[in-house]
Parts: C-alpha cells; sequence; structure tokens
C-alpha cells in the first residue's frame, strides 16, 4: 500500500507570549509518526521584548525556509511522536514558554544558576528510583567540573544515562518537562533521544538536559554521552553530610573547551583535575579526536600532567 499523503501543518497551540517571544505549536501527521514544532519569534513589545538573546542557545534553529507561521526568521525545536502524545507535548510546551525568560537570562549570564539547589531537588526526584531500577546516572559537563571541585559557573545541568534511563527521567521529572522524551535535533545535525526539563520554580531552577544517540554505531572510545554502560570514564565525589554523586571525568570538559577557545572553562577543568588527578590515557584519546593542533594539544598535556 501506498504511503499516505502527509496532512497540511496545522497549529494546536498559540500564538502565545513567553521570554519576549511569540510561540506557537503545530503539528505535522504522516502514518503513526507526528512532527510536533515549536515555533518562536520576537514578539516585539506584546510580547515584553526585546528578548535578552537569541534562541539558538537552547537549541532552536532557524528552518531552511520560510515558516508558513513565523516567517523567514522563525526559531524552531522539533519532537517526532506519536500523535497520542500529543498532552505531554502541549504541558511541555507551555512550561518552556513560562520559564523561558529565566533560561534565557541564564545562559547569557545575566543571573546565576541555582546548582546546588537544582542539583538537590534533582537528587531527590530521581536518585532513589534509579537506584532501585539499577539504571546508572551521572552528572557531565560544566556541571561535572563544579562538583570536582574546579568552580565555574554551569548553565544548565547535563546528566549522562543509558538508553533505558532517558525514559524513566522523562516520567520521573514529569512536572518539570520543558521538551518530550523524543527523537529530536542534536548538535550538527545529529538527532538524539532526550528530554529536557526545568527543575525549580519560574524564577528559581535549573535546566536539565538528557540524550543518547538514536542510530546504531560503535560508540568512540570512552565517549562522554553515548548512552552505552561501561564506555564513559566517570568517578565519585562528595556532596557533603556523606552524600555523592557520580560523574564524568573533567578530561572531557577540559578537551572541550580547548577545542572551542574557552579559557575560563579551561582552567576550571584544570582546577578540578588538580583535585581528582588526571587520567592521562583518556586525555590522550580525547585530543586524538579533537580540533587542536600538534601545538596545542603538546600544551593541553603539559598543563594537565603539571602538579598543582
Amino acid at each position: 500500500m501506498a504511503d499516505r499523503p502527509p496532512s497540511p501543518s496545522e497549529m494546536i497551540s498559540g500564538p502565545d507570549l513567553g521570554g519576549g517571544y511569540l510561540h506557537q505549536l503545530s503539528i505535522d501527521r504522516r502514518d503513526d509518526v507526528t512532527t510536533f514544532t515549536h515555533h518562536a519569534q520576537e514578539g516585539g513589545q506584546d510580547a515584553g521584548g526585546p528578548p535578552v538573546g537569541a534562541l539558538d542557545v537552547l537549541g532552536f534553529v532557524h528552518p531552511p525556509v520560510a515558516c508558513m507561521f513565523g516567517g523567514p526568521r522563525c526559531w524552531h525545536r522539533r519532537y517526532l511522536l506519536p500523535f497520542a502524545a500529543t498532552p505531554r507535548v502541549r504541558f511541555a510546551y507551555q512550561r518552556s514558554r513560562f520559564v523561558l525568560e529565566t533560561m534565557l537570562r541564564q545562559a547569557w549570564d545575566l543571573e546565576p544558576v541555582p546548582f546546588e539547589a537544582a542539583l538537590g531537588e534533582l537528587r531527590q526526584r530521581i536518585a532513589a528510583p534509579l537506584r532501585d531500577e539499577g539504571i546508572e546516572w551521572y552528572v557531565a559537563g560544566s556541571g561535572a567540573v563544579k562538583l570536582a571541585g574546579g568552580g565555574g559557573e554551569p548553565h544548565d545541568i547535563d546528566l549522562g544515562v543509558g538508553r533505558a534511563g532517558v525514559d524513566r527521567l522523562g516520567s520521573l521529572l514529569a512536572e518539570y518537562l520543558i521538551e518530550p522524551v523524543a527523537p529530536t535535533d542534536g548538535p550538527a545535525g545529529a538527532i538524539r533521544l532526550g528530554g529536557r526539563a526545568f527543575v525549580g520554580t519560574p524564577r528559581q531552577g535549573a535546566r536539565v538536559e538528557w540524550s543518547v544517540p538514536i542510530e546504531s554505531r560503535e560508540p568512540p572510545r570512552w565517549e562522554e554521552l553515548v548512552g552505552v554502560p561501561g564506555v564513559t570514564r566517570t568517578l565519585e565525589v562528595g556532596l557533603g553530610g556523606g552524600e555523592t554523586v557520580r560523574i564524568s571525568r573533567p578530561e572531557y570538559a577540559l578537551v572541550r573547551a580547548a577545542g572551542r577557545g574557552r579559557p575560563g572553562a579551561v582552567d576550571a577543568a584544570l582546577r578540578a583535575l588538580r583535585q581528582v588527578g588526571p587520567d592521562l590515557e583518556l586525555l590522550e584519546a580525547l585530543l586524538e579526536r579533537s580540533p587542536l593542533g600538534p601545538d596545542e594539544r603538546r600544551a593541553l598535556r603539559a598543563r594537565a600532567a603539571a602538579p598543582g
């Protein structure tokens, strides 16, 4: 049987306001898969604008052609889900616009992320259920550097988790979701399965992100967020009061920050390495696949191996 032609795009929510933007939620249905698109355009004075900043820092992208709802400068986030998921997509869309101003202010360094408070609330929600179900998880990215003693101010909380944990986190954080657990656009055009939440109140909270690759492939050695148990190198750090949390090793953040030309983040990762000790084997593997030149790699090796 030939595929049925796709139905035309249909707006199911909006126009709505939030964070200086005008928001709409649309669907495109084809067989049993629905593409949900969160549209956002600068809303002017009616939306309390101008907005703090652009939405690319939150993963939104401009479509390759003018959007039928928002025109040529419309920002998009897309999710591929069954049509029956409409209620939870709509809920996440509404919470996203309610907390958008806070997320943008945090992303553009206009106010700090309450990292410790948000992590505490997050752990209360997820730690015991995931432990009881045998699902491993860890804090990654700049949050891992901070927890290892490197300092810095994370803009969000990145979680590493396996495939089973992706859906479970979505259910444990259901009331905080700003993006449903779904296949969606990832870095460099990759499609990943994951979700996002804003843990806390609209004015005091932190963005939490987790995802795994969808494509079946052999993961690069010791990749940080591959979603395969035993691949990522992690360690356990103390939180005080006898509590601990698992984190990805600071070498990941160090090489990533160096490749992106962020000296402040490099210094923070190096401070963390001096607290926990360097894993030179991991560092070498990460440097080999980094965009850094030979001299830059040599300098970073020397700084990582230097005594504190």
